[in-house]
């Protein structure tokens, strides 16, 4: 079994800070990792569906980072993505652990949180495997 990473790479240098970051969080708690790229965040529920679907996914920790732009494009995507997320979570019973910063924030905002917010998705992910199967 193994939790799987699903992370948006436009911003390819706050993806790896954040990729890293779970990483560490997950295999320090003795978690098998598996990460997929994707391009960005709009593009993360169609993998998230695809590994979710597959027996030996426990959970999916997504990270990404919706920027602060000129017009409402990135709330809206935003919105859209974290419900189809929260969706997926629910189709399937298994946790996402949502680790996207944004809609609006800034790049400098972003890198300052990128490894807190990626091992906090992370650890959420693991708090809420621990109480689906019981072990808390």
């Amino acid at each position: 079994m193994s939790i799987i990473i699903v992370a948006a790479s436009f911003h390819k240098d706050i993806a790896e800070e954040m990729i890293e970051a779970a990483t560490l969080e997950l295999e320090g708690r003795g978690k098998k990792v598996g990460v997929k790229k994707v391009a960005g965040c709009y593009e993360a529920p169609l993998v998230v569906e695809r590994v979710m679907a597959d027996k030996d996914t426990e959970a999916v920790v997504v990270l990404g980072y919706i920027e602060k732009g000129q017009t409402m494009h990135g709330e809206v995507m935003g919105h859209v993505v974290h419900k189809a997320l929260i969706d997926l979570q629910l189709k399937h019973s298994k946790p996402v652990g949502m680790g996207i910063i944004g809609p609006g924030a800034t790049k400098e905002q972003a890198q300052a949180r990128a490894k807190d917010y990626a091992a906090k998705a992370a650890k959420a992910a693991l708090e809420n495997l621990a109480i689906i199967k019981d072990e808390v």
